[in-house]
């Protein structure tokens, strides 16, 4: 037995750069995973648009998908397009769903869970969808077909969605003839994309698409929310089982509501301090602080404020008070 390393086109090793350098960017800057994700994908979908073969794959070069025959030991080194398969789309409306959903279900989630199980999430339930259209069609020829796209790992973003917060609402688009955008609770949502997935699967529609990596990667998800989420906790109160969620979980009292009602001299920003008050999730309510804090004038001079940790000050006129 030999191991068998193909080749790769310098345009494939660029890619990947651009793939890593995203997301360290999106971590130092402290953006969300969800908009890095969604910027490499578009970044190297172009890139294949020009380099097709060489990034896709082909007689001469290996590219980044992946292929069901890189499962046996010949072509084990080629296991690294579990994770580049992700970042490639064979054409704009393969990208542009993918993406369209990703970023309605993606940005919420992260919102929720943080960006780094986030990712974790993304990246395992990607590599589990792949996988488990791979174990299906490992015969001959079947195994040479390239596998590619981000929808494994979306639809594992889904299942990890509907286990962690069931009943929370999203706006997300709704496969029923046309897609249709609306307000929807996670789980239904979720368990209409599955039913239509398993429904392909089981009446073996013939198409492009790789409906057991859909599927591979809903379970994957859900499975792999079950083990790193620990959706509840549980301690003793007054002798009864107590059952809560820590991501929901939040100190009664933690926002000083009335400094900032002083700041919402504007519909809009009245708008965004009731959105600030109602929210549960603690990333989230932490997102609408900080876009508040941004439309938010000094009371005494009308400059912007700064705030960090709690503390707002005008560095104009020296106002200073505080949220926390």
């Amino acid at each position: 037995m030999a191991l068998e390393l193909l080749p790769q086109h310098w345009i494939s090793i660029i890619a990947v750069i651009i793939i890593l350098i995203s997301l360290i960017v999106a971590v130092v800057k402290k953006w969300m995973i969800t908009y890095a994700l969604i910027f490499a994908n578009f970044l190297v979908f172009i890139i294949t648009f020009l380099f097709q073969n060489e990034l896709i794959g082909s007689v001469e070069y290996a590219g980044l998908g992946f292929r069901p025959v890189y499962l046996t030991p010949d072509y084990l080194p080629q296991i690294y397009t579990l994770f580049t398969s992700m970042f490639i789309h064979g054409g704009f409306l393969h990208i542009f769903g993918n993406m369209f959903i990703f970023f309605f279900i993606g940005m919420a989630f992260e919102q929720r869970i943080g960006w780094k199980k986030f990712l974790i999430i993304y990246l395992i339930s990607g590599v589990c969808g792949t996988l488990a259209h791979s174990l299906m069609n490992l015969e001959y020829p079947n195994n040479c077909i390239t596998l590619i796209g981000a929808s494994g790992a979306i639809f594992g973003i889904m299942g990890a969605f509907a286990y962690s917060y069931p009943r929370d609402e999203v706006v997300m688009p709704i496969p029923v003839g046309i897609m249709l955008i609306t307000r929807v609770k996670v789980m239904y949502a979720v368990i209409l994309f599955a039913v239509i997935e398993t429904i392909i699967v089981v009446v073996d529609v013939e198409d492009s698409t790789a409906h057991f990596a859909h599927l591979g990667g809903l379970i994957g998800g859900f499975i792999i929310a079950v083990l790193l989420l620990r959706k509840q906790k549980k301690h003793r109160r007054n002798g009864s089982t107590v059952y809560y969620d820590p991501y929901m979980a939040q100190k009664s009292g933690e926002i000083n509501f009335s400094n900032l009602r002083q700041l919402a001299t504007t519909y809009e920003l009245k708008e965004i301090l009731d959105k600030i008050e109602k929210e549960t999730i603690p990333q989230a309510r932490d997102m609408w602080i900080d876009h508040f804090m941004e439309k938010a004038l000094c009371p005494k001079c009308n400059h912007s404020l700064k705030s960090s940790n709690g503390a707002i000050w005008c560095d104009n006129c020296g106002f200073k008070t505080n949220y926390k």
